[in-house]
């Protein structure tokens, strides 16, 4: 998995799938999710993020696997 923000178009791309090919992209609400051909999701990506929260959205990443 990987987390980008991008300050000049303050957007924020969560990638769950390195390298696979976009087959459909569906926007909700300044929501985009992209999902591969078998319907599994590469990656979700959100506009305006630092509209959506009330700190920079790097200060909130808080990560975490559990088991």
């Amino acid at each position: 998995m990987r987390v980008e923000y991008d300050p000049k178009h303050d957007l924020m791309n969560i990638e769950f799938l390195s390298g696979v090919e976009i087959a459909e992209s569906v926007e909700t609400d300044g929501v985009i999710f992209d999902y591969a051909k078998d319907r599994s999701i590469v990656s979700i990506e959100i506009l305006d993020v630092s509209k959506r929260i009330t700190h920079s959205p790097l200060d909130k990443i808080d990560f975490a696997v559990t088991r």
